[in-house]
This record gives C-alpha cells, structure tokens and sequence, in this order.
C-alpha cells in the first residue's frame, strides 16, 4: 500500500477496531482504479461507522451515583444489563429510566431487562431499614416442630425453620416434604404464632395458588385437535412482562373499598387492573392435561373415569410482591431481630401496621383467586363446556385458626391448607403427575401438606445442568408440548413428586391425577437458553 493508505489504514484500525486483514483488503479495492467499487466501500464503510457508534452505550458508576443509586452491587449489574440489552439506546434515555427505576422499583419488577435491578433495590431497601422500634432475642430452645421427609430436604431449609421456632411468638412449626431454603422462612414451612403476623412468613408472592377445571371432554381430544388447545392458551393466557390484553378485564376485585382507604394500596390498583387475568414468570404455568379418578370420593363428586383438566399456578403479580416488600420493610423497622432471623421480623395484629397488612394481605389473595377466576372463565368459555369441578387451594398465605383451643396466626409459605376433608391439587413438574388430595387434618402438620414436588436444585443449577436439546427429548419421551418455559424450570430441578407423596401420606389422602399435555409458561428469560 502507499503512505496514503497506510496511515487511513491505521486511523481505521485504531478508532474502530476492525480486523486487520478485513481492513487490508478494504483499502486494496479502495485506492484501485475501480472507481464504482470504491463508491460502494466507502457507503459500506460509513454504514459500518454508524453501527458502530449506535452500539456505544459507556455508563459510568459516578452517573448512577448522581441519580442516587449507592450500593455497588446494584450499579454494577444495572451497567452490566444496559450495555448489554439497551447498548442503541440514547444514554440520556437510559439515565431517565434509571432514575424512575430508583423511585419506583415495584413498578419494574415484571420488566424483562431491569427487574433484577428492581428486585435488588427492594431487597436493599428492606436489608437497611430506619430502625425505630423494639429489639428481640431467640428463645434458646425452640417450640416442637415436625419434618416429614427430611431425608430429601436441605439442611439450610432445616436450619432457617429451627430459627422461625425459636421466635418469642411461635408456638409450633412443621417442615413439609417440598422444603427448600428461602427468605425468612422455608419455602414448604409452616409456622404458628400468637398474636402477630410475619409478612415474610408469608412470602412475596402473596396467595398464590393452584387451580384444576375438569371437564367431560375425552383425552383423546389433546392430541387429535392439539392446535385447538394450544391457540386457547395462546389467545387466553399472559405471562411475565409480555404486553398486557388488549381489552382489560373488570372484576368486582378491582373495586374493593381497600384501594380507597389505603392511600400505597390505591398506588398499586391500575397495575393490578392492568394485570388481571395474568400469570407470573418462573415457575408459574397454564396446562391441558389428563385427569384420571378411579375411584370416585363423596367431597370430590367426580366418577370414575378420564377427563380434560386445565390447571393454572399463579399468584398475586406486582400488587403481592409490592405489599410484601412495603410490610416488610415496616416490620424490620419496628422489630430489631438478630441478624439470622431479621427476615422474620413482625408486625403486632393489635396495633395499625399489622391490622394494615392482614387487610392487604387478604386482598392479594382475592386477587390472586380472581386472575385464576378469569383465566379459567375464558377458556371454559371458548371450549363451550362448563367445567365439572373446580379445585383450588393456595399457599403464600396466613390464616386464623384455633389449634387447641388457641386463635393462632398459622403461617404457610409455599405449603398449603390440608383440614379434613379439605381439597387440592398438588402439581409435579411439566412432565411428572400432580394429585387431587384431600386432607386429613393432620395437627402434628398443623393441618397443612406441600404445595408442589419442591426444587432440588437453585434456577442457577438447573440452567447448567441440563441443554434446550435435552430439554426438548425429555418433553418428547413424555408427550409434552412445552409453549414458552426455560432450562431453569427442566423437570430434573424438582424433586420427585412420588417421593414426596409417599412422606406425606399421613397428611392427605389422594384421590386422582394430573398428568400436564400441553404446558404455556413464560419464555421471555434471556439466561434460560443455551
């Protein structure tokens, strides 16, 4: 090459960092006597130039600093999701979003590029509470509890319910078969107490729940008019932070006279508006599947026989998640509890704060049972067919019960009410069997039984565990079809649902099954393929 091209060969080279040889050849064809092929270089080079300046989102700590973002942490992973998902975007808009973002993370929980960000800013906002209240400590010994199946639960699930007994209001505790460690109490723990309310103790995701519609239609149907069944759930079902129906659904919900009188509950009620009739992420779902009963039960009321069933897991959306940080955050701020146990902080049901949340609380859960409700009403609908029965039980939740002649606060965190002859249904995983049950009352339980199979392993293990080809040959040697769903929620990240039964078959008894065909679950999570 000649000096001219020389030095525009290292100019290239040095602002945009092309490959060398890819630059050679460039400039070979440019400075040739073609002059029609250096006309359309040098358009093709300045498009180049303009991607790649496009592509130049650089935030920098101090700016997210300046917008009143402090935790390392979260600034670290904000940069590291923007420069990765919204790298076109003008940093100006960037900034803005972030700065709504920091004063309205609830507002960002469903976003598919910021909701980490927006569950770590909740998370640090009730990890530093202003506290002005009480300081407790652990009774040294604990009140009794009961496991069932320890066998096949983590021993941080064991430690973090020892902790819950030891709480100067808990009375009694059980661990179900499902456990695995969560926040303040175990995912599948059950705690009594008096007087008071834990809004950990209860979870985020406030009433979630379960809920089975049988109808008299022949299985067959799911495989001989399977695009049938998949374009219902498409048309009918929501998940995550996919775009909102296009028409919205009332619902006598909407107008609890709660979101009037609670000034932060009215801030929630056009998102929940927004949201009704929706599913969450993760591991929640919508599934066609087969209902087998073979015997039939006088509470149930189904013969004997083979049917359609739908099956829906859902909970409270944003509106739970909102109330359980907000609670929360209170809780910590009026109950100083050493470090182990701060997440398991309380609010006293005879002042406001605990009066407050048992009413917000309450209303997540009819929220959560109303989103089912529409669910399964638009699909009836459009089958034609009402359904034969409806099952539905929920967990995330707590009650008022008298347990030996005391009115207790009986906490169940991704556990589920399982009294006397009471019903629900108890799923596997996208390939495995869930069970219609009913339960014994089982006090030793605290009259509960497990909400699922459980998880054996974090999102974080399952993802690497396993591949989207694995995946893909499981659901075929099963006969699933799988509309959405990620490597975090493989069938192998669960335990095994037969296990799980056999060491709670003092606790409820079985009277049918679930067996998923066709399973829509969100697909909008980036980390899930491989």
């Amino acid at each position: 090459m000649n000096s001219k091209s020389s030095i525009f060969f290292l100019i290239l080279n040095k602002k945009y960092r092309f490959g060398i040889f890819f630059v050679k050849n460039l400039l070979q064809i440019c400075f040739s006597e073609d002059f029609i092929i250096f006309k359309k270089i040098v358009k093709s080079i300045k498009k180049l130039f303009t991607e790649k300046n496009m592509s130049k989102l650089r935030l920098r700590a101090q700016e997210l600093r300046n917008i009143g973002y402090e935790n390392a942490r979260i600034i670290q992973t904000a940069m590291m999701l923007c420069g990765k998902h919204l790298k076109t975007s003008p940093k100006e808009e960037v900034l803005a979003t972030l700065t709504t973002l920091r004063s309205k993370p609830n507002d960002f929980l469903e976003d598919k590029v910021l909701g980490k960000v927006a569950e770590m800013l909740l998370a640090h906002s009730i990890e530093t509470p202003n506290y002005d209240g009480k300081s407790f400590i652990l009774n040294q010994n604990g009140v009794p509890y009961t496991t069932f199946g320890a066998e096949n639960i983590e021993e941080g699930a064991i430690k973090q319910l020892e902790i819950a007994v030891r709480l100067p209001i808990s009375v009694a505790g059980a661990l179900m078969p499902d456990a695995h460690q969560g926040y303040g109490l175990p995912i599948g723990g059950v705690l009594a107490t008096e007087g008071a309310v834990i809004p950990y103790g209860v979870g985020v995701d406030i009433g979630c729940r379960m809920c089975l519609s049988v109808f008299d239609i022949a299985p067959e149907h799911l495989t001989k008019k399977q695009k049938n069944f998949v374009a219902l759930l498409m048309e009918h079902t929501n998940f995550g932070s996919e775009k909102d129906f296009p028409i919205m659904t009332d619902h006598e919900v909407l107008e609890n006279p709660l979101f009037a009188q609670n000034p932060f509950l009215k801030n929630l009620q056009h998102k929940a508006a927004r949201q009704m009739g929706s599913s969450g992420s993760g591991n929640h779902f919508v599934e066609f599947g087969v209902v087998e009963i073979k015997e039939k039960d006088a509470v149930l009321g189904l013969k004997e026989g083979r049917y359609v069933g739908l099956l829906s897991h859902s909970g409270s959306r944003g509106m739970g998640a909102a109330i359980a940080n907000h609670y929360t955050k209170i809780a910590m701020e009026t109950c100083l509890l050493p470090t182990e146990a701060k997440h398991l902080a309380w609010l006293d049901m005879a002042n406001a704060n605990g009066q407050e949340y048992w009413a917000a609380m309450n209303l997540a859960g009819d929220y959560a049972s109303a989103c089912h409700e529409v669910i399964h009403a638009k699909i009836a609908r459009a089958l034609g067919e009402k359904p034969l029965k409806i099952v539905e039980n929920h967990h995330n939740f707590a009650w008022k019960e008298i347990i030996n002649g005391r009115e207790l606060i009986v906490h169940r965190k991704g556990a589920t009410p399982a009294s006397e002859g009471e019903l629900g249904i108890i799923p596997g995983s996208m390939t495995a069997p869930g069970f219609i049950v009913k339960g014994k009352g089982q006090l030793s339980a605290l009259q509960s039984a497990s909400h699922g199979a459980g998880r054996r392993m974090s999102r974080t293990q399952a993802i690497k565990s396993t591949t989207q080809a694995a995946l893909k040959e499981m659901l075929k040697k099963h006969d699933v079809m799988l509309l959405g769903g990620g490597l975090d929620e493989a069938p192998q990240a669960y335990k095994d649902i037969n296990e799980v039964m056999k060491s709670q078959q003092n606790l409820v008894e079985i009277l049918g099954s679930f067996l998923p065909k066709i399973v829509r679950m969100d697909g909008s999570t980036p980390k899930n393929k491989r």
